[in-house]
């Protein structure tokens, strides 16, 4: 992941969050991650990553930005479906064939499929 371009929220010095990226093809950009520190959670700092990523994907003339994340992270989901993503597809089992087993993530749902979200980037 250190390879992958990304954007950078400092604050006072300090990196509070990234957002990693990579362009899959010539119409798409897939969001490989977004962290935020805990603390600036709420502050609208992965809003302004998201944001800046769009951004430069409408420069690029892209179509849209992909993201996937599995079926407990419902902040993503909340998230990024406030951000105007939507579900395109729901790859049933895919987290848990990965792994070879089936994990308890957020509020003990069992980990196990992929939902994979998309936004299309909006032409000036």
């Amino acid at each position: 992941m250190r390879e992958l371009p990304a954007f950078v929220a400092v604050s006072e010095g300090k990196i509070v969050g990234f957002i990693s990226y990579t362009e899959l093809n010539e119409k798409d950009v897939l969001i490989v991650a977004l962290g935020v520190l805990p603390e600036y959670q709420g502050s609208g700092v992965g809003k302004a990553l998201l944001s800046a990523l769009e951004k430069r994907a409408r420069e690029s003339l892209k179509d849209r930005l992909l993201v996937s994340t599995s079926n407990d992270d419902l902040p993503a989901l909340v998230f990024y479906q406030l951000m105007g993503f939507q579900i395109f597809e729901v790859v049933q089992n895919a987290i848990a064939d990965k792994h070879g087993a089936i994990f308890l993530g957020v509020g003990n749902i069992p980990i196990r499929d992929e939902i994979r979200l998309q936004k299309i980037i909006t032409k000036p």
